[in-house]
């Protein structure tokens, strides 16, 4: 984390859920200290979002004691991360290859192979059905891409593969227009 002495900038965050998200104002010494304190979050820094932001959003100081609704959860669920094997094993990269098991939600069980970027968007991602049947897709495929690892959270340290086995998978995997 950041000296508490340096001095404070402003940020705005984000919290992305795909259909919408929650921003705000954060006050802090720099970005990642913003991604260190609030699980979930991204640090948006494009000038024409940054013009675009509504006055009306809350503006608060990262070391104040209470947050507002939403951001306060968002720390709390960092707070419950920090001090477990794993947490920022994956920040900072530019790219990470992860393997995950899903098994929920009423989908058929499937392993997701993903590739994704320093913001934890997809990059790219390959469906492996349990019957053998691999898909493929990429960004023009999705309707949606926000942010699907916190690469902070230490829950996604263990799902950490090499890129030769993701580029593998990929490689034999049929796009997924092509069912």
């Amino acid at each position: 984390m950041a000296s508490t002495t340096a001095p404070k900038s402003r940020f705005l965050v984000l919290h992305d859920y795909g259909m919408g998200g929650s921003w705000w104002w954060v006050h802090a010494r720099s970005a990642r200290e913003v991604l260190e304190t609030f699980a979930e979050v991204e640090v948006v820094d494009s000038p024409e979002a940054i013009e675009r932001a509504d006055g009306d959003l809350d503006e608060v100081d990262i070391d104040a004691p209470t947050m507002p609704p939403g951001l306060d959860g968002l720390r709390a669920k960092r707070d419950a991360q920090r001090g477990h094997p794993g947490f920022g094993a994956l920040a900072d990269r530019r790219t990470v290859h992860l393997r995950r098991r899903w098994d929920g939600d009423g989908d058929e069980p499937a392993t997701y192979f993903m590739e994704v970027g320093s913001d934890g968007r997809r990059l790219r991602q390959v469906e492996l059905a349990d019957d053998g049947t691999a898909l493929k897709s990429g960004p023009n495929d999705w309707t949606f891409n926000p942010p699907v690892v916190d690469l902070f959270d230490p829950e996604w340290a263990d799902k950490e593969i090499h890129p030769d086995e993701f580029e593998a998978v990929w490689l034999r995997a049929r796009h997924v227009d092509s069912e």
